[in-house]
């Protein structure tokens, strides 16, 4: 990956839009978060729409994340990176599981089983919830890793639900192969019965997992941070109430909460 092609993904990486939620986090912990945020975009793009060599690309990432530890990164969003690092401690393993999920991307078209899935979102998507936690001083609290785990795995089942088209495109299925012959799904480019059946039960499960938000807060003590965490998990449902209104009609448009609904949930 050439300097010029490492630095206009970066600096795509840093503008785009910090979750609304986050914004209610207190003020001296969002950069901390927007750097996490940051490098978590940094990997979706090398992963999905680098131009390159995508596991070169990776590869020059983990060891821009081993700089972190032991010298100096040159990327600006792992420069950006380091301090949040260093400040609250955070463990390298983190980031290299989602790099790792990145890689598994490029090799993996689809998983036959939930617990594959699973097992995809265990470094796609925990991670980030931990980091999050570790900013707030509370990764050493295993009821709160277990909660967080929870509501980033059903966040990423909502995307998987939402984004069904433009995975397919991108020739990759996030829809376990064996709740595809247990609803008879035969084909995901169009919609059918058996198609909206199957969305439904993702769905459900996906609920089941978020409904872990709101004891997460409570055990973060409510408040300002106890309430932004548990808005993850609230933007989560809304979006599959959005899905829902939308009867599970994944190709015209992506089915995505009005900001009005988020705001509610922001207030709740």
């Amino acid at each position: 990956m050439d300097p010029a092609s490492a630095s206009s993904v970066a600096a795509r990486a840093r503008t785009e839009n910090f979750p609304v939620a986050s914004l209610l986090f207190p003020r001296p912990l969002r950069p901390h978060l927007r750097a996490i945020y940051g490098f978590a975009r940094l990997v979706d793009i090398l992963g999905d729409e680098y131009e390159g060599n995508r596991i070169e690309a990776l590869d020059e990432l983990e060891a821009q994340v081993e700089a972190c530890y032991v010298g100096e990164p040159t990327w600006e969003v792992m420069r950006e990176l380091q301090p949040t690092i260093r400040a609250c401690s955070l463990p390298r393993e983190l980031f290299l599981r989602l790099i790792e999920a990145n890689r598994m991307d490029q090799r993996i078209s689809e998983y036959e089983t939930w617990d594959d899935l699973k097992d995809y979102c265990v470094h796609s998507a925990d991670p980030v919830g931990r980091l999050v936690l570790g900013v707030l001083g509370r990764d050493g609290d295993t009821e709160a890793v277990a909660l967080s785990d929870d509501v980033c795995t059903g966040l990423q089942l909502v995307n998987f639900l939402q984004d069904v088209p433009r995975d397919l495109a991108l020739g990759r299925v996030y829809l376990p192969a064996e709740d595809r012959r247990r609803f008879g799904v035969v084909a995901l480019d169009r919609q059918s019965p058996e198609l909206r059946a199957l969305l439904e039960f993702e769905a459900d499960r996906a609920r089941g997992l978020l409904a872990a938000g709101e004891p997460l807060g409570g055990l973060l003590g409510g408040g300002r941070v106890g309430r932004a965490v548990a808005l993850f998990a609230r933007g989560g449902l809304a979006a599959l109430e959005a899905l829902e209104r939308a009867d599970w009609d994944i190709f015209n448009g992506r089915p995505r909460p009005s900001r009005a609904r988020l705001a509610l949930a922001a207030l709740r």
